[in-house]
């Protein structure tokens, strides 16, 4: 029979979790306010945002992957995906004032791994690569933004404070305060260094920079001054530019051969 000293325990136990769980209530709410300006009242963030929905469901559904409960927390994951359209395996480990912004079409896979601070959109998908029972998915380091429609593939790591930009396709790892683009994602750093258009915010996705325009910038320019030094040539040489000179391309002559018959 329990004694008075194990029942005094018990209670203190239980009021401990019921201060913790109130508290990471309270966070929750809060980050959807630092994270979404349209946020306005606490009802209306209570009763209108599916990723704070799908995110206490999901810390549900973990609690019971961890507990062997892999059945029930398999039917409560089921359900958070149907309320919420958002899937997230129970077996996912996922970090605190963690926001999914708008939320449909989100997918995190059993292994990956997310700390904290985390903003996610609508569509990102957290893969895998291989059917494998390994750690097989995404590891996302602290203060990392994932935009949407965003895909994160495989075993990689995705450093602190890097921001993944809308549509890229990333399938190698990231180092911190990065920022990724394209299809491959790739690091927009041009001949070595960090572009100097980075976007103010996190939410400032129209400013993030495009290293194939860059690339692009930079060879036009470089044309521009090899024709510069071209003309410059044309003045101080003695060559005649304008003189017709006899060519030997094989493809031309083949084009003027089939032009006479």
């Amino acid at each position: 029979m329990a004694s008075v000293s194990d029942v005094q325990a018990l209670d203190r136990e239980a009021g401990q979790a019921q201060q913790a769980w109130r508290e990471r209530l309270r966070e929750d709410i809060q980050t959807v306010y630092a994270k979404d300006p349209a946020a306005r009242s606490h009802f209306e963030v209570l009763t209108c945002y599916p990723g704070l929905h799908a995110n206490w469901l999901h810390g549900l559904a973990h609690g019971l992957w961890k507990h062997n409960r892999f059945l029930l927390a398999r039917l409560v994951s089921h359900i958070n995906r149907f309320v919420t359209g958002i899937e997230i395996h129970p077996g996912a480990e996922i970090g605190r004032r963690f926001f999914i912004d708008h939320g449909s079409g989100v997918v995190i896979g059993e292994t990956a791994e997310i700390g904290d601070d985390v903003l996610m959109y609508q569509g990102a998908v957290l893969g895998g690569t291989s059917s494998d029972h390994r750690k097989r998915h995404p590891t996302i380091g602290n203060g990392v933004v994932i935009g949407a429609n965003a895909v994160l593939l495989g075993d990689i790591t995705i450093g602190d404070g890097a921001k993944v930009g809308s549509g890229s396709v990333v399938v190698e790892s990231v180092p911190a305060e990065a920022t990724v683009i394209g299809v491959p994602g790739r690091i927009t750093r041009i001949n070595g260094r960090r572009l100097s258009t980075q976007p103010a915010g996190v939410l400032d996705h129209d400013r993030l920079p495009d290293p194939v325009l860059e690339t692009l910038k930079c060879l036009v320019d470089r044309v521009e001054l090899l024709e510069t030094q071209v003309r410059d040539l044309t003045k101080t040489t003695p060559v005649d530019w304008d003189e017709e000179i006899p060519l030997s391309c094989n493809w031309l002559h083949a084009e003027e051969r089939e032009g006479k018959r």
